[in-house]
């Protein structure tokens, strides 16, 4: 399958949707939805009339992470000698967080089904995750006897904290809808017919505002996650230099006063 179907690009106004499409697999992710996802991403980052991100995956399920067909018969991700396995992942499936941290607007993970191992951690890579009444999370890793490969055990606790990161990787335990928005592991939850509405629906709300700030906004509270206080300041002070003299953001000031919704350009 080509990269285009594994994961299908659509845009509507300045949201794009981004689904995986391997629903035979569950979507488990492959070389195709590897290629897919971090296409998708350069793309977005080329094009300022994108303001937001959703990512879904089509059929019963959001992502079943690894192929286990691929496990037992050391295949596809999992084949080749370890050197080869090394190099498989840093130039395979590793550039999915590596793209997914440097996509350039807000990102929200509308998971139904199933999100397990790297689908999981998928979900926790995005900045939002609104989530349908099915919807399970697991950190399964060890139930296959391996690690988090992928970039998870930097997102997971940056989600929900360390000590439930732990015990989810720990234990395989699944963590259904209910516990995972009272974890703030996801930030909604709503009937799985409606997962995908709500989620173009706050993704419209954001796509709303003025581009540039928008996606310099991410990229201060991104940066601001790791780095003292003082760099942070002086990050904002740059960002904020930027955007007070652009054209958005005089005509943010001018809708205010004029009781009207603003025009954006992205300028």
């Amino acid at each position: 399958m080509s990269a285009q179907d594994a994961v299908i690009y659509t845009q509507d106004g300045g949201v794009v949707t981004l689904t995986l499409n391997e629903p035979d697999t569950r979507n488990a992710i492959s070389p195709a939805i590897v290629d897919g996802i971090t296409n998708a991403c350069a793309r977005i980052n080329a094009d300022m009339s994108v303001c937001c991100v959703v990512i879904t995956g089509a059929g019963k399920s959001f992502s079943s992470g690894g192929n286990v067909k691929d496990m037992r018969e050391r295949t596809g991700l999992f084949g080749g000698s370890p050197l080869e396995a090394r190099r498989g992942y840093q130039h395979g499936i590793q550039r999915i967080p590596e793209a997914m941290q440097a996509i350039e607007v807000p990102t929200i993970a509308a998971v139904n089904g199933h999100a397990v191992g790297a689908g999981c951690d998928l979900s926790m890579m995005c900045d939002i995750r609104v989530a349908a009444e099915d919807a399970e999370f697991s950190e399964s890793f060890l139930r296959v006897g391996l690690i988090s490969g992928d970039g998870g055990a930097w997102f997971l606790p940056r989600v929900i904290g360390l000590s439930r990161a732990m015990e989810m990787t720990f234990t395989c335990d699944v963590i259904k809808a209910p516990q995972a928005y009272a974890w703030g592991m996801v930030n909604h939850v709503v009937p799985l017919d409606q997962l995908l509405p709500e989620a173009q629906k706050l993704a419209k709300r954001i796509a709303s505002q003025p581009p540039q700030s928008l996606r310099l906004s991410k990229k201060l509270i991104r940066e601001s996650h790791g780095i003292p206080l003082r760099a942070s300041l002086e990050m904002a002070a740059g960002m904020q230099a930027l955007v007070q003299s652009s054209q958005d953001q005089s005509e943010a000031v001018t809708a205010f006063f004029e009781k009207r919704a603003p025009k954006f350009i992205g300028k």
